[in-house]
Order: C-alpha cells, then structure tokens, then sequence
C-alpha cells in the first residue's frame, strides 16, 4: 500500500512538470523565432565584432553551406514571414514536393558553387568555410564521381530546372514565356528612358557664340522640337498620312498562368456543384483586363428519375456565389454566350493591361476593313482587335459614369480618323463644353472652326450642319448619285473637287440639352435621321444616360451604342435597352451594341496618353502652326478664317429683312398715301405681328414717317422727303 501511494505521487508531481509541446509550437511562436534567427545571422554577418555563440554559429554555417550561408538569412526570415501569414488558429500547409524542389535547388546551388570555385582537394576548401561546404562537397562529389565533371554540370542544369518547375507550378513554356515578358519590358523601359533623354537633350536650346552676331532668324520663336515629319511632298502639295509606329506606342501584352487558370476553373465547378448546378468549363478565353471560363450545364435527376437539363437562369444568379469563391469582383456572367452552346463567367484580371491603339490599327481586322472611316475600339474577352466603320454605324452614342472612359474613347476614334485621313478627305467639327477634353486639337487643319466651347454658339452650329447636309443633297440630286461615295468618285472623273466627310464631336451632351433643350434634339434628330448618305457623322458622349438627356428619339436613330460602367441598372437600361454595365469595371471596360447587331460585346477600350495625342497634334499642325498648308485649303472653307456664328448671325440678319408681302405693303401704302397696322392687317389679311413689321421695315427703308403716336396714322414720303 505505502509503494502505492507512492507511485501515486511521484505521478501527480511528473504530471504538474508535464509540458504543452502543441502549444510552444504553435505557427506564429515558430515565425518570430525564425525572424528573430535571421536578423541575428544577418547583424552577425555585417558586424566586425561578434560573440562566442555569434561565432560558432556563423562558423557551423560556413562550414555547412560554404558561401550559401549568406542566404541563410532570407531563407529564415521567408519561412518566418510565411509561418505568420498562416495564423495562430490554422495548421500551416505546404505541399512537401515544393519543399523538397526548394531543398534540393539550394542543395544544387551549393553543389555548383564548389565546382566552379573547387581545387584538386575539394574536401580542404569545404573544412575552410569556403565554396559550397560540407554539402556543396558531399553532392559534388557523388555527382563528378558517377557523371563525370561536365556529366555533372548537365545534372546540375537538368535537376535544377525540374526544382523550379516544381517550385513554382508552372510548365516550361510558361516559364519560358514569363522570361520573355520581363525581357520585354525591360527592354521597353530602357528604349523610353533613352528616347526620353534623346528628346531632353534635342530641347536644350543651343548656346550661341559671344563672338557671333545674333541674326533677325535667331530672334524668332522656334518651334517645338521632336519627332516631326513632312506632312506634305511633292510640288503640287500634297498631303501625307502620318507614320503610325513613330506615333503611337506599343502595348505590353500580358497572360496569367495556367495554374492560376486551373486553380479557377476548379474552384467555378466546384462552387457550383455545391450550389446544385452541376457544370463543367470547356473553355477559356483571356482578354486584358478579363478571363471568360465557358461552362457547358450538366444534368440533374428530376421527376420519376428523368434527366433534365441545367437552366440557365440558375447559372446567371450565381453571380455573386462565384465572386465570393474566386474572392474577384464584380463577375459578369453572359448568358448564353452569342452563337455559343456555353455559358460565359467573366471575371476580373488580378493586373489590368492597356490596349495600345497601334496594336488594333496594325490588325489584319483593321486593315481589312479598308474604310476612310475605320476605328480601332480595343480588344474582346478573348484578346481578339475589334474594329468598325464610322459610315456603316453611321452614329455613335457613348455614355457611362464620370471616370470610365469616355474621354479617352474619343480621343481614339479621333486619331484612329486622323491617322487615315488627310484634311482633303475629311473635316471635324467639335464641341466641348468642358473646355478641357478636345482643346489640345486646335490648330490641327482637319477643324472646320476652333473647337467650340461657348454654349450659346452650339445650338447655331448644329443649325449650320443642317444646311451642309441640305446642301450636299442638292449636289447629290444635281448629279444624279445616292451618296457621297457615288459623287465623289463622278467628280473625280471629272476634275472637281470631292466631298469630305464631316465628323461631328460633342463630348458632353447633357449641358447641350439643359441649355436648349428643343433646338439640340430636333437637330440632333434631323442630322441622324438623313446626313448617313452625305457624309456627315455624329459621336456624342453623354455622362448622365438619364431619359431628359438620352431620349427616346435620340435613341432611336442611334442604333450603335457603346457603355462604360455605369451607377444603376436604370442608367444601362437607358443606353442598351438592358442591364449589364453597372457590372463593368471602370478604366476602359465598356460593352458595345454594333448597328447590326443587338446582341452586346464586352470590350476593353483603346488608350491613347497624351505624349501620343501630343505627337499627332504636332505632326498635322507641322514645326510651324499654319505654315506649309495649301492655299487650296482655305479657299475651299470660309469658314476657317471666320467663324461660323458670325456667318450666321449676318444670314439671320439679312433674313429678317426680307419678306414676300413687302412689295405690296409698299404699294398700299402708297396707293392710300397713309400707313398703320391696321390698314395693312386689313388689305393684306395679315395677322398683327407681321403687319407691325411691316411697317418697321418700310421705315427703315425710308417709305413712311415715323409714329405720330397711338390710333394715328404715318405720314407716307415721297422721295425726296426720304432723301431728306
């Protein structure tokens, strides 16, 4: 009994001594201990004065590793920093074939080291703390004893190749590709860190000699320098389209991993296998700034154990189930896909890419297309140039909220029409009540007028487009031909000049219709119903898609629409007919209705910066504003040198004082030898308002007196009162 109780007690006293070894080692204990190691290898090695343990430390490091125990500081604080990550409450996970590819690329790394830095007796340089250390030695030594020393390096390479494939999950094409990537754009900053320095040094000015007297030509302004080219050759000055790739920049293509790819697309089945909708992804398409995964609906059990087809609808209130699972948001699912058996999820890139507008110009699509009036207007989900022709449009409606693009789509399909059109064949016309988006075109000889940003002028230049497409028709009709196209092609026959297209910008239409409201729909209206065959274009962008500002008979003769992200359903049911831009992501994503078509085509939009802007400007305005154009040019529109409400305004003038009755009010008058109102209200059955102008007129034409005051009449001139 007493050797009993005592092995009872000595129990109770090991079990109060008993340590919790599952929670010292727990995984945010081990993280700091494994960053407090690494900082203090890492003072040890930069610090001329360690201690004893510093000492032996470092010195069973050398001896180890060699010269890999300068890594062993990173190596310590990456497993540190990834141990914390983990968490307290979460069991860390790593697959083992990824530590053991790590181990063994470190393993190899040393193993080269000694080789390259190896003597006859590669054992005395590992006791030395140099080279790789004891096992850069040990797997050296196994490799050059079996292979050979240059069987070795081949192993080195082989082995060390498969560890990073290992490592980092990918496939040696992707790796292969991820190196050309950065190579590129490497090699893309130092071309525009050159070009930047080249232009830098051409802008200093140059300093001229003391000694040297300074001519009437030095004191003159001289032009912006850079990259600028003849815009007209040949004696009979003819104009030359500028150099697309000296212009525009190219873009940096840039594809995601086919393991990130394969990570989603099993985690879209497995989603929606848990929600109840069994489906399969066939396929993946990857564009700039989204990936499309289309996904083929399986099968489920119904009644009396019939196999019945996925709905649809299922898949597409899912939407927010697959955002929360891929941790991406805003996913848009297209169903069904246009002319597609599938289902498409489009979810957000992690890293957006910029389409460059010379990529989509220097497309096959575009070059095929061979129209005076193509545009580039970016890429689809799957990458591919999407074009389209201004006259088959022949207008375009652009809307979206504040910030999404619309500034920028416009600034493209600008200098998509200015890189393929001479001022010959085409002419702008552009209104921008911001007076900021579209004033940097001034001075470009393709302006019928300096850009327009006086709201009380826009309502008389709509009317003036009104009588040039009332004009272009009656050549139309004198010719005997149905379009432009037709009559440019006669008259070139004969010698005459040709008809330019005429392309109308308006970058805010809101402001337009709070100022007038009528007058810029009825015109607006009228231009879209008839100017296709004339030649004449609209492009209105609008940031408020409300139904007082995009109504519904602007609407209606707008039947190609593009739509940046949008604040509601409301507004992209206003600009589409249907919801689905209040899902975009901003920043050039946009969906695009063709004239032909209704079925919608997600988009990622053209980038233009402004250094190209800025290239192009300066290249049709040449190295002298107004210098080198055609005198041609100005002979052939007027209204180039003066503006056009102040031609206007004279028109109006005139107008007003003309009338058909005026003759015969003379001749009253005259006949009666008295004038008033009323006579002439009762012998010409006129109303009030027209008899009282009436008799303004003829006063200022000298026929009757002045008023003689209310209820009598004037004293009718003969001539030589008049002359008097």
């Amino acid at each position: 009994m007493a050797r009993r109780r005592q092995t009872r007690r000595s129990r109770k006293k090991k079990s109060g001594f008993r340590i919790d070894l599952a929670g010292l080692l727990r995984a945010d204990m081990v993280g700091i201990a494994l960053l407090a190691l690494a900082l203090l290898t890492l003072l040890s090695l930069a610090s001329p004065s360690r201690g004893t343990l510093t000492e032996g430390w470092l010195h069973l490091l050398r001896l180890a590793f060699g010269w890999g125990a300068y890594l062993t500081p990173l190596m310590f604080g990456a497993a540190g920093l990834w141990l914390l990550r983990t968490g307290p409450d979460r069991q860390p996970q790593m697959a083992w074939e990824k530590a053991l590819g790590a181990a063994l690329l470190f393993a190899l790394g040393l193993a080269l080291t000694h080789l390259l830095s190896a003597p006859e007796d590669p054992g005395a340089l590992a006791a030395q703390e140099g080279g790789g250390g004891y096992l850069g030695w040990l797997v050296s030594w196994a490799l050059v004893s079996g292979l050979g020393r240059l069987g070795a390096y081949i192993a080195i390479a082989a082995l060390a190749s498969i560890a990073i494939i290992v490592v980092s999950g990918l496939s040696a094409a992707e790796i292969g590709q991820l190196l050309r990537q950065r190579w590129a754009r490497l090699r893309y900053f130092v071309q525009s860190r050159l070009s930047r320095l080249q232009r830098r040094r051409e802008a200093r000015p140059s300093i001229v000699p003391p000694s040297e007297p300074a001519t009437e030509a030095s004191r003159l302004p001289r032009p912006a320098r850079g990259p600028i080219f003849p815009r007209i050759i040949g004696g009979d000055q003819q104009w030359r389209l500028p150099p697309v790739a000296d212009i525009l920049e190219e873009s940096l293509d840039q594809e995601i991993s086919q393991a990130e790819i394969r990570r989603r697309v099993k985690i879209i089945e497995e989603t929606l296998v848990s929600l109840g909708v069994p489906a399969k992804v066939v396929e993946v398409n990857q564009g700039p700034v989204i990936t499309q995964f289309g996904v083929e609906p399986g099968f489920v059990e119904g009644r009396a154990g019939r196999r019945m087809k996925v709905k649809v609808s299922k898949i597409s209130a899912l939407a927010d189930d697959l955002a929360l699972a891929l941790a991406a948001s805003p996913v848009r699912v297209e169903a069904p896909v246009p002319g597609r058996s599938i289902v498409g999820i489009e979810v957000p890139n992690a890293e957006l890419t910029l389409v460059a507008l010379r990529g989509v110009m220097e497309s096959e699509a575009f070059k095929k297309l061979n129209s005076k009036l193509a545009i580039g207007l970016g890429r689809d989900v799957s990458g591919e140039p999407v074009v389209a022709d201004l006259r088959a449009m022949p207008h375009l409606l652009i809307a979206g909220a504040t910030g999404s693009g619309k500034s920028v789509c416009i600034n493209s399909t600008i200098a998509s029409l200015l890189c393929n059109n001479t001022p010959d064949d085409l002419k702008l016309l552009m209104i921008d009540p911001k007076r900021v988006e579209l004033t940097n075109f001034n001075g470009i000889p393709h302006l019928i007028t300096p850009v327009i940003v006086d709201m009380e002028r826009v309502v008389g230049s709509l009317q003036w487009v009104t009588r040039q497409m009332d004009q272009r028709y009656k050549k139309l009709a004198q010719a005997e031909v149905r379009n432009i196209e037709e009559y440019n092609k006669r008259v070139s026959v004969q010698g005459e000049s040709r008809l330019p297209y005429l392309v109308v910008f308006v970058d805010e239409l809101a402001d337009l219709m709070m100022l007038a409201h009528d007058e810029v729909e009825r015109h607006v209206c009228r231009i879209a119903q008839m100017a296709r065959a004339t030649g004449i274009h609209l492009v209105i962008a609008t940031q408020r898609p409300s139904v007082d500002v995009v109504t519904g008979l602007i609407k209606a003769n707008f039947p190609a629409r593009i739509s940046f992200a949008v604040t509601s359903q409301v507004d992209s049911r206003v600009v589409l007919d249907m919801v689905g831009a209040e899902r975009l992501l901003g920043r050039g994503d946009m969906l695009y209705m063709a004239s032909d078509s209704s079925q919608l085509v997600r988009l990622q939009g053209c980038f233009v910066s402004n250094r190209e802007l800025d290239r192009l400007v300066r290249y049709w305005k040449g190295p002298e504003v107004g210098a080198s154009i055609p005198t041609s040019f100005y002979e052939a529109e007027d209204v180039v040198q003066r503006p056009l409400w102040e031609e206007m305004r004279a028109k109006e003038k005139e107008a007003r004082r003309k009338d058909d009755l005026l003759e015969e009010a003379i001749a009253e008058v005259r006949k009666h030898n008295r004038a008033s109102v009323s006579l002439l209200q009762r012998r010409l059955r006129i109303g009030y308002s027209r008899a009282a102008r009436l008799i303004d007129l003829l006063e200022e034409q000298g026929i009757v007196g002045p008023s003689q005051g209310t209820g009598r009449s004037r004293e009718v001139l003969s001539g030589e009162d008049a002359e008097d």
